[in-house]
């Protein structure tokens, strides 16, 4: 062991549960957060004896207020914690005319206010001890807007401001705030964490036909995503780090060079990129 603590959000599945065994792996106390007491067994499984004794499983509704209070509770409990890794978050999926201002608000309150309330509960004790990692699984969708994905795309710009300013607020505390930006990965985000709008792919939608060709795109796309565990590699190593890590950090297949050409394209020319691959039906 390590002595070192560290939180990590939405851990039954995806990059969370991934995140935790790589942690485990590396001798730190994992303090993991689901929302539901089903979802335990799954995260244990596969856990060395060891392993399992340095994990505490803790339920957390980012978005319900007694839930984040009584976690408070258990946070004030701890004697440090060293890194946080705010990785909660799904995706509302939908195209924007036909999506709601409240299934706005319900993606917003899981991607950014759920960071927002987490992140204040351990600050004090970082900059108590004037050292720690605030680590938020951002997206390259908080890069770049992807059609029928507003209200993801909308959260995850939204965390990327949020986290620039903290980093600067928390700068002479000694504490650090890390986005990571990952492009496509073999999570459960496009399948089990999306909210589908009522309306989308209905036959008689004005969107039906970008709707279809959106679908064929991504089982197309399914086969090249990535291994998370290259995502829980990069989270490690920024953890470890001894010297200051940067800002932002992107992790994917062809997401540097999708980046760049966005930066270098004239906007005319990107959206025309774009939607030439969403035409793309073969």
């Amino acid at each position: 062991m390590n002595n070192n603590t560290v939180i990590i959000t939405g851990a039954s599945g995806g990059f969370g549960k991934v995140f935790t065994k790589k942690f485990l792996e590396a001798g730190y106390h994992v303090v993991a957060t689901i929302r539901d007491e089903a979802k335990k067994p799954g995260l244990l499984d596969g856990l060395s004896p060891e392993e399992a004794e340095h994990l505490s499983i803790v339920l957390l509704d980012v978005t319900d207020k007694e839930s984040v209070t009584r976690f408070g509770k258990y946070i004030q409990a701890l004697e440090q914690v060293d890194v946080l890794i705010n990785n909660a978050g799904f995706a509302v999926a939908g195209f924007s005319e036909e999506l709601t201002t409240e299934e706005y608000l319900f993606q917003f309150e899981t991607n950014l206010f759920g960071v927002m309330r987490v992140t204040n509960l351990v600050l004090p004790k970082m900059r108590y001890k004037e050292r720690g990692r605030i680590i938020n699984i951002s997206s390259i969708s908080g890069l770049i807007g992807f059609p029928g994905l507003s209200p993801y795309v909308s959260s995850k710009h939204a965390l990327e401001g949020y986290s620039e300013s903290l980093r600067l607020e928390l700068k002479e505390f000694g504490v650090d705030v890390v986005l990571i930006e990952p492009g496509s990965f073999q999570t459960n985000i496009w399948s089990s964490g999306t909210h589908m709008s009522a309306k989308a792919g209905n036959t008689d939608s004005p969107y039906f036909e970008l709707f279809t060709n959106m679908n064929k795109r991504l089982q197309k796309d399914r086969d090249s995503y990535g291994d998370p565990r290259e995502v829980a590699e990069l989270v490690w190593k920024i953890a470890e780090m001894k010297k200051t890590p940067t800002l932002r950090y992107t992790v994917g297949k062809g997401v540097k060079l999708s980046l760049l050409v966005k930066r270098l394209l004239p906007w005319k020319v990107w959206e025309r990129v774009v939607l030439s691959q969403l035409r793309n039906k073969d």
